[in-house]
């Protein structure tokens, strides 16, 4: 594991050939040709845009599911499977899957605005780079959601029944319980949540490689596409190894950030 770890920092320092071979130290170069490339500061951006619009959806999203579910009604055991199928279904699967639906002859998604009036010309959706970024995104939530709803729900099951029960002897309304109860009791498990889900949404390759493959233009690229098309289409292993290096970077300047509030809170 260690080892092609290393050989990724050390190609990042080094000129190499077609194969990946090392062949002449050049120090920075590598990284100094990535920051005068405008293109990567714009994949870069878009990196940490779609990071945090994905991360604050599922969260926001999560929260709001898990506690629905912790309601005691009728069905509740079914409606707690149900939300488990995105996750729990292969990622290349569930992206092939949206593919289909996103297609403008025969996907689900258009023929249902077409039959219903809703939208009588749809777009086609993975052709234009707005709409399919924001359709990448949406399957990214749509696949990473029920994980936040597993893991809030968990730590609303945990929190004593007595402390909602003495509020509301103080006369403490829904929203004071909430506020004053739930999310404190809550805010360590959402770091480490948030944590993981930041992590593999920075990492996400499926989705985007399977629904567009960075296109079009390169418009949904994101560092980890990038990456993956200029070491293995490109064959620019030097100049994707010190983009891997970049992530890195980014990733455990995250991770340090979120340890010190979990530590902190702990």
């Amino acid at each position: 594991m260690f080892y092609p770890i290393a050989y990724v920092f050390a190609m990042a320092f080094f000129r190499t050939n077609r194969l990946g071979n090392l062949v002449e130290y050049i120090g920075t170069d590598n990284f100094e040709t990535l920051f005068r490339t405008a293109e990567f500061w714009q994949v870069t951006l878009r990196s940490i845009i779609w990071t945090a619009l994905a991360v604050a959806a599922k969260t926001l999203a999560g929260l709001g599911i898990a506690l629905l579910l912790n309601i005691d009604f009728k069905g509740r055991k079914w409606a707690r499977t149900l939300v488990i199928i995105p996750w729990a279904s292969s990622v290349p699967i569930s992206a092939m899957l949206w593919q289909w639906t996103y297609n403008n002859d025969f996907g689900l998604l258009n023929y249902t605005l077409r039959v219903t009036g809703l939208w009588d010309d749809p777009p086609i959706w993975l052709a234009y780079p707005r709409s399919a970024f924001f359709a990448n995104l949406y399957v990214d939530i749509w696949i990473g959601i029920p994980f936040m709803v597993l893991v809030h729900l968990a730590g609303l099951q945990a929190i004593p029944q007595e402390l909602y029960e003495s509020a509301e002897v103080d006369g403490a309304n829904p929203w004071q319980k909430f506020y004053y109860i739930t999310l404190p009791l809550l805010k360590r498990i959402m770091l480490i949540a948030t944590l993981l889900s930041v992590l593999w949404t920075f990492n996400d390759f499926n989705v985007i490689y399977i629904l567009t493959k960075g296109g079009p233009a390169g418009s949904t690229d994101i560092l980890i596409t990038y990456i993956y098309k200029h070491a293995f289409e490109f064959l620019k292993f030097g100049t994707a190894a010190a983009m891997a290096v970049i992530t890195f970077g980014i990733l455990l300047t995250v991770s340090l950030i979120y340890a010190y509030f979990y530590f902190k809170e702990e």
